[in-house]
């Protein structure tokens, strides 16, 4: 199982780092309708929205100055790969964290087992 397991993430990381180089650069669906009914124009090398629409709204996140943000690492398109990478090993790893995790919290004994004075019991059957 942790053959297939690590398999699968190696896989993926692969896949991420290949297939990032293939991302549009241009908004998705969800940025063009949020955009619907403004117009991009260019302000001292800044990106401005004119008109009425549901993106003038938003808030930069809170990471977007981070290094990985936008799917580069440091605003430099050409790591994109580097970053799908990363960020698929950082996905598998929180996800190994949180599978270790639930193991521990079952191998401490709740499998329905009742200990008494060190020896495991088995539960009494109900009554009917």
């Amino acid at each position: 199982m942790n053959g297939f397991l690590f398999g699968f993430a190696a896989v993926a990381v692969l896949v991420a780092g290949l297939l990032s180089y293939l991302a549009s650069s241009r908004p998705d669906g969800l940025d063009a309708t949020t955009r619907r009914g403004c117009t991009v124009v260019q302000v001292d090398g800044n990106e401005e929205l004119r008109g009425e629409c549901i993106a003038r709204n938003a808030d930069d996140h809170a990471l977007a100055d981070s290094p990985l943000a936008g799917y580069t690492i440091d605003g430099d398109d050409r790591l994109t790969g580097v970053a799908g990478i990363l960020g698929a090993a950082a996905a598998f790893a929180a996800l190994f964290a949180v599978v270790r995790i639930i193991r521990a919290g079952r191998s401490n004994g709740t499998g329905g087992e009742r200990v008494s004075n060190g020896a495991a019991e088995s539960p009494e059957p109900e009554s009917s």
